[in-house]
């Protein structure tokens, strides 16, 4: 059984594309026989028609076929049984989807908590669980539930990001810091985490007012991005980053009077820093050439404004 949707839900035209195959997709999966010993004789039943009514059932849930994403559930609940874990997990994101108020969410979460009460380990429904704290408008909870969470699965990748994205939306940055230190210890060859992890470092030197502080954390912004495009040498938001974050440095190096003490010499931030804007150039003029294929304009928008700003 699949373990994760594919469906962009950046992208609502693949969504609308994939809930319009509902009903030769539910046929399909409603001829596969789940009552033994036939089940095991049918050509129809494959990992990749399961897959395909999961992404079904997220798709008819983000384009309002309520009717075809219940029967998404149902079809999958026959064929791994109600008590599937992750079947479990499915029926409660379609019960979340069509609540019609937040009581009815309330209720949803407290099954979630009898669940778990039931069953401690019991991943898929943790998850949803944070899930709903997070869209009641409950952060500080759905913090507490992923510290919960992460002490029982130390190595749960996803888990340490959610919950360094949900510190740093309440303006924990050290501990939003420290919970993406622990996903980069799990997946060290991760450069878009590094340079996440570069950005929260800049964010916390340009929020200080403590001269070391400041220093401190720019420097470590400067070898996060640093490492970030040493594992991947087109990483925009690489080069993006270690352009700010040593510029940035050299500045607060400069207005302290501390040259002497940097752990990084100026004129090795300054040759990143030109680096950097070097392969910027390079990023902008290639993604807006004639032969360019369509990207993330706002990227290259906001790139060129910084390289703009530094000429200025």
């Amino acid at each position: 059984m699949a373990t994760t949707s594919t469906t962009n839900p950046s992208d609502p035209a693949a969504v609308l594309r994939i809930a319009q195959k509902a009903p030769s997709v539910l046929a399909k999966a409603s001829s596969v026989s789940t009552i033994f010993p036939a089940s095991i004789f049918s050509s129809a039943d494959s990992t990749e028609l399961w897959q395909d009514v999961e992404q079904l059932l997220y798709a008819c849930l983000r384009s309002g076929d309520d009717e075809s994403a219940f029967l998404c559930v149902e079809r999958l609940s026959d064929r791994f049984g109600a008590d599937n874990e992750r079947v479990m997990a499915l029926r409660g994101l379609y019960q979340e989807a069509v609540a019609k108020d937040d009581a009815a969410l309330r209720t949803i979460l407290e099954d979630y908590t009898k669940v778990l009460q039931e069953n401690p380990i019991h991943v898929p429904i943790h998850k949803r669980r944070i899930a709903l704290l997070k869209s009641l408008g409950r952060p500080q909870d759905a913090i507490a539930g992923l510290v919960e969470f992460v002490d029982s699965f130390p190595t749960d990748i996803e888990a340490w990001c959610e919950l360094s994205d949900l510190y740093e939306s309440q303006g924990h940055i050290s501990q939003a810091i420290f919970s993406l230190e622990e996903a980069v210890l799990i997946t060290p060859h991760a450069w878009n985490l590094h340079a996440r992890l570069g950005e929260l470092e800049y964010m916390a030197g340009t929020s200080s007012s403590d001269h070391s502080e400041i220093r401190k954390h720019l420097t470590q912004a400067v070898r996060r991005f640093s490492r970030s495009i040493e594992l991947c040498d087109d990483y925009l938001r690489g080069f993006y980053g270690l352009k700010l974050a040593s510029e940035k440095l050299l500045g607060a190096y400069s207005s302290a009077k501390a040259n002497a003490d940097s752990t990084i010499p100026p004129e090795k931030l300054q040759q990143l820093s030109r680096l950097a804007t070097s392969k910027l150039e390079a990023i902008v003029k290639e993604r807006t050439g004639p032969r360019s294929s369509a990207g993330n304009e706002s990227e290259v928008i906001a790139v060129q404004q910084l390289l703009n700003s530094s000429k200025g």
